[in-house]
C-alpha cells in the first residue's frame, strides 16, 4: 500500500511539475524571447515535440519497426501525413507565387542518393533521427546524448561539403520556379496545362507516388504474415486498442477525464493529423518548411570555441558566416524550434505522469550499443549535409512542398535503413 502511495504520489508531482513547464514555455517564452517570430517557433516547437511523443510516432521508426516486426502502419501513416500535408500545401499556395516562400524544392543529384543512403543507414542503426533524438532525450538520456553529439559532428564535418560540392548543390533536373530557390523540381511546374496552374496534376503523381509506397508496404506485410515472421508492434498494438472515453460517465474533474486529456496516448492516424496541422501553421507563419538538423553542427561549432577555438577559424572551416556560431542561442530561429521540441516532449512525460519512469529505464545501456548510437549519429549527420536536409528537411518538407526530391529521398532513405538493420542485428547479438 504504500508502494502505491508513494507512486501515486510522484505521479501528482509529475502532473504538477508538467504544468509549470507549460507556464515557463507560455509565459516566459514570451518574456525573455527576443521576438514573436521566435516565440511562435518555442511554441509549434513544443507542439511538434508533444504530439511526437504523445502519439509514439517518428520517421525513424518507419524503416526499423518493418524490419523488426513485419508492422508497416508507421510508414503507411507517415505516407499519409505526406499527403495531407502535399494537397493543404497546394491549397495555401493555390493563386500565390509559391517563389515568394522558403519551399524546400531540394536539387536532384548525387549528393542527395548518398546523403539519403547514409541517412537511412545511420537512422536505423540509432533507431533515432533529427527530431526523435529530441523527443527520446528526457526517456533516452544516454542514447540520446550520444546520439545527438555525434549527429551533430557529422553535420559540422559536412557543412564545407555541402557549401562548396557541385554534386551536392547542382540539380540534375530543374523547373522554372525550382531554379528560383534551390534549384530542384517543382511538381505543379511540369503541369501547367491542367486548369489550376500545375496544383491538379502535382497532387495526383503525390496521390500515385503515395499509393504506391502503400502498396509496397501491404505487400511486404503480408509476406511477413505468410512466412510466420509478423509480429506487430506492441505500440502500435496498444494505441489501437486504447478505447474512446464514456460520454455517459465524463465527469469534467475527474481521474478519469485526465487519463484521456493528457494521459492516453494518441493514435498514429491522430499523430500523423497533429502533426501535419502545425506544419501548415508553420509554413503560414514562417513561410518556410520545417527543418531540424542544421543546428545541430552549429551547435558543436560553439561547443568547439568553448574549447578555445576561434568563430574564424570555424567560420573558415564551415564556409560559413562567423556570426552562424556567434549568434546567441536563443536568438537563432530554428535552435529555438528545436529546444521547443524537447520541452514538447518533457511536458507529454510530466503531464502524463511517465517521466520518472521512462528516465530511469532509458539509463541502460551496453557499450557495444553506444558505438553504435554513435556511428548512426554521425552517418545522419553527414547524410543530412548532402542531401541538403534530414528526414524532415529533405523527405517530408519537401513533398509536403511539391518537391520530387523527396520522394527519392525516401526511396534511398529506405534502401540504406533495410542495410543497416541488417547489419545492426549482427552487432548487437
Amino acid at each position: 500500500m504504500k508502494a502505491q502511495g508513494g507512486k501515486l504520489c510522484m505521479k501528482k508531482v509529475e502532473y504538477a511539475a508538467g504544468f509549470l513547464v507549460i507556464l515557463c514555455v507560455v509565459i516566459g517564452g514570451k518574456i525573455f524571447l527576443g521576438s514573436s517570430d521566435l516565440y511562435f517557433r518555442l511554441l509549434i516547437g513544443a507542439g511538434l515535440g508533444y504530439t511526437l511523443s504523445r502519439a509514439y510516432t517518428g520517421f525513424a521508426g518507419s524503416v526499423y519497426r518493418a524490419y523488426k516486426t513485419g508492422s508497416t502502419r508507421l510508414m503507411r501513416t507517415m505516407t499519409l501525413m505526406f499527403l495531407i500535408t502535399a494537397f493543404l500545401t497546394a491549397a495555401f499556395l493555390f493563386g500565390s507565387d509559391p517563389a515568394s516562400y522558403n519551399l524546400w524544392i531540394n536539387p536532384i543529384n548525387l549528393g542527395l542518393i548518398i546523403g539519403a543512403f547514409l541517412f537511412g543507414f545511420g537512422m536505423s542503426l540509432s533507431e533515432c533521427c533529427a527530431t526523435g533524438v529530441l523527443t527520446i532525450f528526457p526517456s533516452a538520456l544516454p542514447k540520446a546524448f550520444i546520439t545527438l553529439f555525434f549527429f551533430g559532428l557529422g553535420v559540422f564535418l559536412g557543412f564545407p561539403i555541402q557549401r562548396t560540392a557541385s554534386w551536392v548543390n547542382d540539380s540534375w533536373f530543374s523547373t522554372e520556379v525550382g531554379l528560383k530557390l534551390a534549384g530542384g523540381v517543382f511538381l505543379p511546374d511540369l503541369f501547367k496545362g491542367d486548369g489550376f496552374g500545375g496544383y491538379l496534376g502535382a497532387i495526383l503523381i503525390t496521390t500515385l507516388f503515395s499509393g504506391i509506397v502503400v502498396y509496397a508496404c501491404y505487400t511486404y506485410e503480408k509476406h511477413r504474415i505468410e512466412t510466420n515472421t509478423y509480429t506487430g508492434h506492441p505500440l502500435e498494438i496498444m494505441q489501437e486498442q486504447l478505447k474512446p472515453m464514456n460520454a455517459k460517465t465524463f465527469k469534467l474533474f475527474s481521474a478519469q477525464t485526465y487519463e484521456h486529456i493528457f494521459v492516453k496516448p494518441w493514435t498514429l492516424r491522430e499523430g500523423a493529423v497533429g502533426l501535419a496541422l502545425l506544419f501548415m501553421f508553420l509554413m503560414g507563419v514562417t513561410k518556410a518548411g520545417w527543418g531540424a538538423s542544421t543546428p545541430f553542427g552549429i551547435w558543436v561549432g560553439k561547443l568547439f570555441m568553448l574549447f578555445g577555438m576561434s568563430p574564424e577559424s570555424i567560420a573558415n572551416f564551415t564556409h560559413m558566416p562567423a556570426d552562424t556560431f556567434t549568434l546567441p542561442f536563443f536568438r537563432h530561429g530554428a535552435s529555438v524550434q528545436n529546444f521547443g521540441i524537447l520541452v514538447g516532449a518533457f511536458i507529454y512525460l510530466l503531464t502524463a505522469g511517465q517521466f520518472v519512469q521512462a528516465f530511469k529505464s532509458g539509463l541502460r545501456m551496453r557499450k557495444k550499443e553506444a558505438a553504435v548510437f554513435a556511428l548512426g549519429g554521425i552517418c545522419m549527420g553527414l547524410g543530412t549535409r548532402l542531401a541538403n536536409g534530414c528526414n524532415v528537411g529533405a523527405l517530408y518538407s519537401p513533398i509536403a512542398n511539391l518537391s520530387l526530391s523527396g520522394w527519392i529521398f525516401l526511396v534511398f532513405m529506405v534502401a540504406g535503413g533495410i542495410l543497416s538493420c541488417k547489419i545492426r542485428g549482427k552487432i548487437t547479438e
